[in-house]
């Protein structure tokens, strides 16, 4: 397994954007752009990629330990950290009971501002 391949599996696991790896990289004074933080995530065969290299790898994870337990002078939970992180990332969760049928869907769709036509050739029935 290479390092890109740890790297990519790391940031699929903890739902990192390239904006979040670029600040846990800052904290280890480490600078980064997201171009080349995005060349680490190609394909092999890609003409843009590039190698991550055990500075990258080691950075991250040193960044990676202080953005989740913190310094010793201000300590973090980690598990405080990630419910913080899943929660900010994820849509507002709809409530089961308030389900709305497809005709009530449908009518709020409709606008009201347009008058009701009437047909020359509609057939009676």
């Amino acid at each position: 397994m290479t390092n890109n391949d740890i790297f990519k599996k790391l940031r699929v696991a903890l739902k990192f954007r390239d904006d979040d790896i670029v600040e846990i990289l800052q904290l280890v004074d480490f600078k980064i752009s997201k171009s080349e933080l995005g060349a680490f995530f190609r394909k092999e065969d890609h003409p843009n990629y590039m190698e991550c290299g055990d500075q990258v790898l080691r950075n991250f994870l040193n960044g990676l330990v202080i953005h989740l337990r913190g310094t010793k002078e201000n300590p973090k939970i980690p598990g405080e950290v990630l419910l913080a992180m899943s929660s900010s990332t994820n849509k507002p969760i709809k409530k089961f009971n308030t389900r709305e049928d497809f005709k009530t869907k449908q009518l709020k769709k409709v606008d009201k501002s347009i008058d009701q036509v009437k047909y020359k050739n509609k057939k009676k029935s």
